[in-house]
């Protein structure tokens, strides 16, 4: 598949998104950016990939059991240029997660580097393993 084709499929597939929800703006829809969840003893470690979003274009929000990460591309062109091929044709990334009850998003930590963001959720207290030392009596 050549690269205008590969482009005029996504410009396909964004018109045909368009054509199932016509009471959406252009501007409602969004890109569902690719994300890597691990999950080890002391929580969970995500990541996402969110190329062409600058850090102040990025937002975590955790709600009750709801973390949602947003992010605005935002590609400079040159003052007088006009792209000629752009291959993402929706400027938003957004997705939603569901957290575990086990999980104590107040300590989340989250780091963005070179349009990739890392967010480390710890599990609670009453669900960290624990050792529990038997006394001889």
């Amino acid at each position: 598949m050549s690269e205008n084709q590969v482009t005029q499929a996504a410009q396909n597939a964004a018109s045909q998104t368009a054509d199932k929800a016509p009471d959406k703006a252009p501007e409602d829809f969004t890109l569902l950016p690719p994300v890597d969840v691990i999950e080890d003893a002391g929580g969970i470690t995500l990541y996402a990939d969110l190329p062409g979003v600058p850090k102040d274009k990025l937002s975590l929000q955790v709600e009750s059991d709801t973390l949602t990460i947003e992010g605005e591309v935002a590609l400079d062109v040159p003052q007088g240029m006009e792209a000629s091929h752009v291959e993402v044709g929706l400027p938003r990334y957004r997705r939603v997660f569901t957290l575990s009850k086990e999980l104590d998003p107040a300590k989340t930590q989250a780091k963005f580097e070179q349009g990739v963001l890392s967010l480390r959720i710890p599990k609670a207290e009453h669900a960290q393993p624990r050792r529990i030392e038997v006394q001889v009596a």
